[in-house]
């Protein structure tokens, strides 16, 4: 059974992000993890002398996260009503990134979905740059990001994947795009984002062909497309012209991702990208057979 956390703070955006979830998983059985992380800002703002007065207000803000999640639970099931779908709710005290992370072990969470949008004027409690913060803090598990006002209409049939073949990329960080692929008889484009004109480097060649080795199951095809202004802008008019509905990244040093959600100049594509974005974490086994691989071809 496939293990779903679902971070919310009640917006419409964060629900929008739920019904993404449970649509794209209709067929599977799964649990999700209804998810809300309440922060001591909320009553440590108030200024009270007494410490019960101060435990009073922070049982109220959990009781009201508690009610919201149960309300929240009821409507799900009662919308989009599934037999093989389980759902759990968790309201926490703390960091959203930290509680996460927690979750993700403790819960064994295969997948985390999220808005890419905060409510707007809360604070402290689900803003767009927790997504980011998330992103760059798990290193464990693949984050999935619906754009504010993304409504879902099928299942994707095509998945781009954006790299530029500098990274060895082991089956096993690919594992849940190949999952995603199968499950749902999807193709992959392989969208090779050329930062300058030129031949393939060695290194680059033995990346791609272990790529394809990946991908022999799965129908694909290949592309390279030249990086212009920024990554961003490229990947977007190729999605549009392509109406793709999914795109995939793997989030390393100096990867796209790492430039998405870190360069000041495209950095808000994280927050306002068109369509569902899927990025996967790096796993440090991978960077290590790396090395290997590449003394014995003295890449390095």
């Amino acid at each position: 059974m496939k293990k779903i956390l679902l971070p919310t703070d009640f917006s419409d955006n964060s629900w929008n992000a739920i019904d993404y979830a449970t649509e794209l998983f209709k067929e599977e059985a799964c649990t999700f993890y209804l998810l809300n992380v309440y922060s001591k800002i909320i009553y440590e703002s108030v200024h009270f002398s007494d410490t019960p007065s101060k435990r009073s207000i922070e049982n109220t803000v959990k009781a009201n996260a508690v009610t919201n999640l149960e309300h929240l639970k009821k409507t799900v099931v009662h919308t989009s009503p599934n037999q093989k779908h389980k759902f759990e709710t968790i309201a926490a005290l703390g960091s959203l990134t930290e509680i996460t992370e927690e979750l993700v072990t403790s819960k064994k969470i295969d997948l985390i979905i999220m808005g890419t949008k905060g409510a707007t004027g809360t604070k402290e409690v689900f803003m767009g740059s927790n997504t980011v913060r998330i992103i760059n803090t798990l290193k464990k598990c693949p984050v999935l990001g619906i754009p504010d006002g993304f409504t879902f209409t099928s299942k994707p049939t095509e998945i781009t994947f954006a790299t530029d073949f500098t990274h060895f990329y082991s089956k096993e960080e690919l594992r849940p795009l190949l999952e995603l692929a199968k499950s749902f008889n999807a193709a992959i484009r392989i969208v090779y984002v050329q930062q300058e004109k030129g031949s393939l480097t060695e290194e680059q060649k033995f990346n791609l062909g272990m790529l394809q080795k990946y991908f022999k199951d799965i129908k694909y095809f290949q592309h390279t497309i030249t990086k212009g202004d920024s990554v961003s802008k490229s990947l977007k008019i190729f999605t549009e012209e392509l109406d793709i509905y999914l795109l995939a990244m793997l989030n390393y040093s100096h990867s796209f991702v790492d430039k998405l959600t870190r360069e000041p100049i495209i950095k808000t594509v994280a927050f306002h990208t068109q369509i569902p974005l899927l990025i996967l974490p790096e796993l440090g086994m991978s960077a290590s057979f790396s090395r290997t691989v590449k003394n014995r071809l003295n890449l390095n």
